[in-house]
């Protein structure tokens, strides 16, 4: 199940990185590290297999310098269930410890939908046959009592009918051709759908946790009869809703579960943001830092290797890569916990990105900014084009005002870019039709974003 990146080598999973994110090397290097070692576990002696544990990365760096995009693309990558959260929020009022182990049941719940789509795409064609024919009955139902055609296919087609059931299987024929065609797309049909269950009513009973309670909703809900009702759409949208039911009907579901916690155990990742959010500045104390002293200590299990109960069965968490990120300008690493901190082998600094930085980021990722509005504005036929001057000063401006007002990183590149287009992208289509091409300048730059320089003072006060 991770044969995906059995063929990647940790300089060919930094290559794949480097088409989306600039810079930050040496953070780079240690994921990919970490990425390939989940390969080598799976591949390692079984009768050592299962001590091998991930060494698990702290990120330092500064907002918008790209910790969470390397985490988001190395899931991407290793094709692994991810999920993002933010440490901060465990510090909430009435915390209880089950709310740190949502992130687990996150996990699981990406897990599932990825290895349930893999497995619509398997019986895909074959659910799209019987929703052809479904579609097909909808629009000329076939005379009930006779299962098979009595003529031959390979009759003359424009010979007489001999009955009634001739006649109405050569109407089918016809129409069943016309539905392969699409030629039939807009045509209303009557279908029967499934409605959506009614949201249920939790009760907590003493010793419940989220997840039980969960999956006795479950059991009740699969117990329940499947209600339909009818439903008037188009061919086309009849087509959507009836290969999502027929498809989810093929389906083996306990086989999904199985491969879905499978796969969180052992490629899943998890983003725990905001890790310095809950580092205590002092060792003694109470209040603030105590309560955040709390949340590590519940961290700490998740993270350390405990099992976790979800509504899919219960998941081990002991080969699950946790990757924690912070800027650290108040609290340091060292104000974490010793046991967390030892949980997190792996420190990295990410680089404050530098004026040429964001003019690479704006020139070279698959994703670029500058990508992304050419092809925003190529769905209304106008040609949007950056020449080098043009990135170079859009570089420059989003690099000083970072400086000067408040560093949030590449960031700041959608700010800048956001402002120097929002005229075209208002005037087009109705001031600027179909076929222009707009060359973007260093000229048009500075006249657009002259005022942000000069005003950057003002926008401290902006809200």
């Amino acid at each position: 199940m991770l044969d995906n990146i059995a063929s990647l080598t940790p300089a060919q999973i930094v290559a794949e990185l480097d088409k989306y994110i600039i810079g930050q090397k040496d953070a780079k290097r240690n994921v990919a590290i970490a990425l390939r070692n989940r390969w080598r576990r799976m591949n390692a002696d079984k009768n050592i297999q299962g001590d091998i544990v991930p060494n698990n990365i702290l990120m330092i760096g500064a907002t918008g310098v790209g910790k969470t995009e390397i985490a988001r693309r190395l899931a991407k990558i290793a094709d692994a269930p991810f999920t993002k959260v933010e440490a901060s929020k465990f510090t909430e009022v009435g915390y209880v410890g089950r709310d740190v182990e949502s992130m687990v049941r996150d996990l699981v719940e990406q897990s599932v939908n990825m290895v349930k789509q893999k497995k619509k795409e398997e019986v895909k064609q074959k659910a799209a046959e019987v929703v052809e024919d479904i579609i097909l009955d909808a629009l000329i139902p076939p005379i009930q009592g006779r299962s098979t055609p009595s003529f031959s296919t390979t009759a003359d087609p424009n010979a007489m009918p001999d009955n009634d059931y001739e006649l109405n299987e050569r109407t089918r024929e016809k129409f069943r051709e016309k539905i392969r065609n699409g030629e039939l797309e807009d045509r209303k049909i009557e279908i029967r759908v499934q409605q959506n269950a009614m949201p249920g009513v939790g009760v907590m009973g003493p010793g419940m946790d989220e997840a039980s309670m969960m999956n006795i909703q479950e059991m009740i809900s699969g117990m329940m009869p499947k209600k339909t009702k009818k439903r008037k759409v188009s061919i086309a949208e009849a087509r959507k809703i009836l290969l999502e039911e027929e498809a989810a009907k093929l389906i083996d579901m306990d086989e999904v579960k199985e491969e879905a916690i499978f796969k969180a155990e052992n490629s899943g990742v998890i983003f725990i943001d905001e890790i310095d959010k809950v580092a205590s500045s002092s060792k003694k104390g109470s209040g603030p830092d105590v309560s955040r002293e709390g949340v590590q200590r519940d961290l700490l299990p998740i993270v350390e290797g405990s099992t976790v109960n979800t509504k899919y069965g219960i998941i081990n968490t002991d080969h699950i890569l946790f990757i924690a990120a912070g800027a650290f300008h108040v609290a340091k690493p060292s104000d974490l916990i010793p046991e967390l901190q030892g949980r997190f082998p792996i420190r990295v600094e990410l680089d404050s990105l530098t004026k040429d930085d964001f003019y690479q980021i704006l020139k070279f990722p698959k994703n670029a900014l500058t990508k992304q509005y050419e092809a925003l504005l190529s769905a209304e036929d106008v040609d949007l084009t950056f020449n080098d001057e043009a990135l170079d000063e859009i570089a420059s401006i989003a690099y000083e005002v970072n400086t000067e007002v408040e560093n949030i990183g590449a960031r700041r590149l959608h700010t800048v870019m956001s402002r120097l287009l929002n005229d075209i992208l208002f005037d087009v289509p109705d001031k600027i039709g179909a076929n222009a091409h707009i060359v973007v300048t260093r000229e048009m730059v500075q006249e657009k974003l002259s005022g942000m320089v000069k005003n950057r003072d003002l926008s401290q006060y902006i809200l």
